[in-house]
């Protein structure tokens, strides 16, 4: 299994939040409609750390403000290549399907909405992305963060076959 799970150190002064999505919510009570928030939130130090969050208050600020203290909670180390991912992964979460493959410097973040947040949180500056089924941001993002985790770092793979770098590039 990879070990990308916690990072060791993070200064959250060095974390920037992304809101994602922001949706209101209706409960209909006897005098009326009571309306709440719901908040994602991405954050990330732009150098392989990353998080997500969900907040609900009844304030948009205060949604926004639970979100990132639980996105602070979820952060997770993503192994980057020259400012891209190592290699190709699909995440699934639920009705959420995405690609990542990586990509030649220069090319970009090509991803839409929720993993573009993510992406660009962790840091990765060339990526190419596609999101499958749902487009529902939830599902997005946690499908983005599984196919994350789910990549391994050329010298991690190279110390568990026991071969040298180059050989895990070049067969």
């Amino acid at each position: 299994m990879s070990t990308n799970t916690r990072p060791s150190k993070v200064n959250e002064s060095d974390l920037k939040e992304r809101v994602v999505a922001i949706n209101r919510v209706a409960k209909v009570v006897k005098g009326g409609r009571r309306f709440s928030f719901s908040a994602i939130v991405v954050v990330g130090d732009g150098n392989g750390v990353v998080g997500h969050g969900l907040g609900k208050a009844n304030e948009v600020t205060d949604a926004i403000a639970k979100g990132i203290d639980d996105a602070k909670k979820n952060l997770i180390q993503v192994p980057m290549l020259k400012h891209t991912v190592p290699h190709e992964m699909e995440g699934k979460f639920s009705g959420g399907f995405v690609l990542i493959k990586p990509a030649a410097p220069g090319t970009g973040v090509l991803a839409g909405g929720p993993m573009r947040a993510v992406l660009e949180s962790a840091g990765i500056k060339d990526v190419l992305a596609k999101s499958k089924g749902s487009s529902n941001p939830h599902n997005v993002i946690k499908a983005t963060i599984d196919a994350l985790l789910k990549m391994r770092a050329p010298h991690q793979v190279a110390f568990q076959r026991g071969v040298k770098l180059d050989k895990v590039f070049n067969g």
